[in-house]
């Protein structure tokens, strides 16, 4: 086991090329993606994921704790001009290279 960061974006899913395009070039290559993401946010009143026409995507991956710094300077741009929130915590990956069913 070792400690890696999940990056987690909730935003508009006209941004996600741009949002995955900016995860690419900080170097998380793998993500998982959700669409048609529907909630309501933590503020109070309204925002942009409430009030949008458009389907709101579910955006998850996993990087490396040093790889943290290039992701919040790639992503936050994105974030304030078009809206969505990201949240990164702290979790433990464990690989393994054996399937379950031979064990």
């Amino acid at each position: 086991m070792h400690l890696v960061k999940r990056i987690e974006i909730i935003a508009n899913s006209f941004e996600l090329s741009k949002i995955l395009d900016s995860l690419n070039k900080s170097g998380v290559h793998g993500h998982a993606v959700i669409r048609n993401v529907a909630g309501q946010g933590l503020r109070e009143g309204t925002e942009d994921l409430d009030m949008t026409m458009l389907d709101n995507v579910y955006i998850i991956a996993f990087c490396m704790p040093d790889q943290l710094k290039g992701v919040v300077e790639n992503v936050r741009p994105l974030l304030n001009k078009f809206g969505g929130t990201c949240y990164i915590s702290d979790v433990m990956e464990i690989r393994s290279v054996k399937c379950i069913a031979s064990l």
